[in-house]
């Protein structure tokens, strides 16, 4: 596996080694000592699996907050995904900022998302699975968002008029947001600061 860094502390993009032939491929598309020597240590507890009927499917922005915070890893293994971070952590040198990723079924990509982040994606093609491993379960009392739409953030999206959940429709926007992460310590709740 090759590690990534970007411009973001903490994100990483993941490309696995893929042994491909006429049968068709193998990867391992994790490893907990590969994971550990670029040095993440995480002990993912839970595998989420998200199915898209058709492309324009818009999931998001979501983060679990302190104490039930969650890293996630995630890739495609159908189809593709214009995928998003906003780096909630206060503190952080890119505070409020986003990055964008393209997962596929065909470049194997993953992203590894630590706590203390907004995740979304949007499908690219219809029938597209969404894989994800989290190292926290998931808590509804902890349960956040931000609006994908929303004029501070000005993320680029590539779709005009997204398929959405009535939940995501109704999420707060990014003025007057109080983050609940701290960049030194995101599994730690943040106390008085608001945007």
């Amino acid at each position: 596996m090759q590690f990534q860094t970007t411009e973001i502390p903490g994100l990483l993009l993941i490309m696995p080694r893929v042994f491909q032939d006429e049968r068709g491929y193998f990867l391992e598309s994790f490893n907990a000592g590969a994971f550990a020597n670029a040095g993440v240590a995480r002990s993912f507890v839970q595998d989420n699996h998200a199915h898209s009927r058709q492309a324009g499917v818009l999931r998001g922005l979501h983060f679990q907050a302190p104490p039930h915070a969650q890293s996630k890893l995630v890739w495609v293994t159908r189809g593709a995904v214009f995928d998003v971070v906003v780096d909630l952590r206060a503190g952080s040198p890119t505070y409020g900022k986003w990055k964008s990723f393209l997962l596929t079924a065909e470049n194997f990509a993953r992203l590894f998302i630590p706590r203390g982040f907004a995740h979304g994606y949007a499908t690219l093609e219809p029938d597209t699975d969404f894989m994800y491993k989290v190292d926290g379960y998931y808590n509804p009392a902890s349960e956040g968002g931000l609006r994908w739409d929303d004029p501070d953030l000005a993320i680029d999206w590539p779709v005009v008029a997204p398929v959405l959940s009535d939940k995501d429709r109704g999420l707060p926007s990014w003025r007057g947001f109080q983050s609940p992460f701290n960049y030194e310590n995101p599994a730690k709740p943040q106390e008085g600061n608001h945007v």
